[in-house]
């Protein structure tokens, strides 16, 4: 008989336990293969779930109200007016799991809002689902008449949205707040150009505490907060641009003008009072435009020539180079000047003959003159001249999008390129680069920077006042007044044949006429641009008015097409602050 020592095994347990350990091994091989293949599908199939779950448990977003700053015009006289306000309106949803009787409860609340039965039926039908929304827009006054009813199962959720009050006033300058794709934001004007301190840092993010405490996520995600955040108060007087969105409106139907703008400013401070064009839009409904362009402000953006508005400009440079003395220089005017092949001609083409004066020249808006006065000042001093009024460079308006101008002629040594932008042809800039320049003509010779905000209010309760530049001073004071007088002459006794003098207020004023460029090149024989400038009272100018329009039709010069609607400007101005008479 054999026996077993405990520490041996027979040939089969061997067998046994190779055969167990190779079980085990193919339950652990699948085991691990499972995980692997899971990992895989966890890796790469579903990532982007996984990590978007696990920020969850770090980061959730909690809905909560729109927010941004007031933008307010200002009012002679009276508290400023909202023009960009926040609007509370409602959405309203109903919890069907509460709902006993939705009949009943379509019926009562379709006393008071619009909603299609069928397809309340159906959303207070989801049993499963505590949330559905019905209406949304709904007025305050709406919905507290709704919850009088005390409906159960019947929620509003409170929603702030950018509203423009004045609708269509102003809007070129307000511009609009839109999605741009990642973020509601200012998206043309001052709610553009203004975005960082009218737009508000969102609290909608709750950061886990764990996560807080563990790492820098805070730090990531939430920035910007020591931005500074306020409210804007503009130079803009809400009557003031009523008044001039009025009268473009007026003129844009009485003449079918293509392109219309205006802008009235403080020429000594560069406040802008007043600034419009059309067409225009509706900020609260600005998606109904279908052409962007109409959102641009041509006031700052557009670019044009000028014609006969930039005479004066010329006339005041050689005065005060001391090239000409108003008073006593004169030339012979011959109708025209062949300049190497370029044949300029006085508007009717008709020659003033010898001893013309200077103010013949601005009276009769003499082309033949400006080249006589480009000669008097060369080319070289000339141009100079033309780039210290600020021609062709950027006013730095506070506002997006201002354009430089088309001023190469400025630039150039052919001296007909030179005689012709002394007349405001052949060189294009905006019309806010033209209402600087001119301003200066009255002003005391400064070149001053325009702007529309009067001050920022800011949340933590400081009031920041928007400096007011002194300007350079790129005439002298001497050569203001003598400009100004001459323009005073223009008024009294050469537009319309003096029609327009007012008795108790100088007003110094100039019209514009020019041809219209062609898209290749050339200009149209029967397209223009009408342009009118004026200040007043003319030796202490409160205001300067510049008012302009394309392809005007009925009329060839300005004269006929702005003159009513500049002097309608001029005695509202004259009306609403009170001006006192200076004659």
């Amino acid at each position: 008989m054999h026996t077993r020592d405990s520490g041996f095994t027979t040939e089969d347990q061997e067998m046994r336990s190779k055969n167990r350990a190779h079980l085990v091994f193919f339950v652990w091989s699948i085991f691990v293969g499972i995980i692997l293949v899971r990992a895989l599908y966890i890796q790469g199939f579903k990532h982007s779930y996984y990590i978007d779950l696990a920020n969850k448990q770090y980061i959730s977003l909690t809905p909560i109200s729109f927010d941004r700053g007031t933008v307010f015009f200002s009012e002679f006289k009276k508290d400023p007016v909202p023009v960009a306000q926040l609007r509370t309106t409602y959405r309203i949803a109903i919890d069907p799991t509460q709902l006993t009787n939705p009949d009943m409860v379509y019926t009562k609340i379709s006393q008071y809002i619009s909603l299609d039965k069928t397809i309340f039926l159906e959303k207070a039908s989801k049993k499963n689902d505590p949330y559905e929304e019905i209406a949304k827009d709904i007025s305050s006054e709406t919905v507290a008449i709704i919850k009088a009813q005390k409906i159960v199962g019947v929620s509003f959720v409170k929603d702030n949205k950018r509203a423009y009050p004045q609708e269509t006033i102003g809007s070129k300058v307000i511009g609009f707040v839109g999605n741009d794709g990642s973020r509601v934001k200012g998206q043309y004007g001052l709610e553009r150009y203004y975005d960082d301190v009218l737009s508000r840092t969102s609290s909608d993010q709750t950061v886990n505490f764990f996560a807080e405490l563990f790492t820098d996520i805070e730090k990531t995600v939430i920035s910007n907060k020591d931005k500074q955040e306020g409210n804007i108060i503009l130079t803009i007087d809400a009557e003031a641009e009523r008044a001039l969105h009025n009268a473009l409106l007026e003129t844009r139907a009485t003449w079918n003008s293509d392109i219309i703008g205006g802008i009235i400013m403080d020429p000594t401070t560069g406040a802008i009072i007043a600034m419009d064009g059309l067409p225009s839009f509706d900020p609260n409904v600005y998606s109904n435009v279908k052409d962007p362009s109409v959102f641009l402000n041509q006031n700052v953006s557009g670019v044009y020539e000028m014609g006969s508005i930039i005479k004066p400009i010329t006339m005041a440079s050689a005065i005060d180079a001391k090239v000409i003395n108003e008073a006593t220089t004169t030339y012979t005017d011959t109708g025209f000047r062949d300049l190497n092949g370029y044949k300029v001609r006085n508007f009717d083409g008709k020659a003033r003959g010898p001893n013309t004066s200077m103010q013949t020249i601005l009276s009769k808006s003499l082309n033949v003159g400006i080249v006589f006065l480009v000669e008097q000042l060369g080319a070289k001093r000339f141009q100079e001249y033309f780039k210290k009024f600020g021609l062709g460079s950027e006013t730095g308006i506070d506002l997006p999008s201002e354009a430089s101008g088309l001023t190469k002629n400025l630039d150039s040594n052919v001296f007909v390129d030179s005689a012709t932008a002394g007349f405001g042809q052949g060189i294009a800039v905006t019309p806010i680069q033209t209402v600087r320049a001119l301003a200066a003509l009255g002003n005391g010779g400064y070149l001053v920077t325009p702007h529309v905000v009067d001050s920022i209010v800011y949340q933590n309760g400081e009031t920041k006042k928007i400096a007011e530049d002194d300007g350079e001073q790129i005439i002298s004071k001497d050569t203001s007044e003598r400009i100004s007088r001459m323009l005073v002459t223009v008024v009294d006794t050469a537009l319309k044949d003096g029609a327009y003098k007012m008795n108790h207020y100088s007003i110094a004023a100039k019209t514009g006429t020019a041809q219209m460029v062609k898209p290749g090149g050339g200009y149209y024989d029967d397209r223009y641009l009408h342009s009118f400038f004026g200040y007043f009272p003319a030796y202490e100018p409160k205001y300067i008015i510049f008012l302009f329009h394309t392809y005007p039709k009925g009329a060839e010069y300005a004269s006929a097409t702005l003159t009513d609607p500049f002097f309608k400007l001029v005695k509202f101005l004259i009306s609403y602050y009170e001006i006192p008479p200076d004659r």
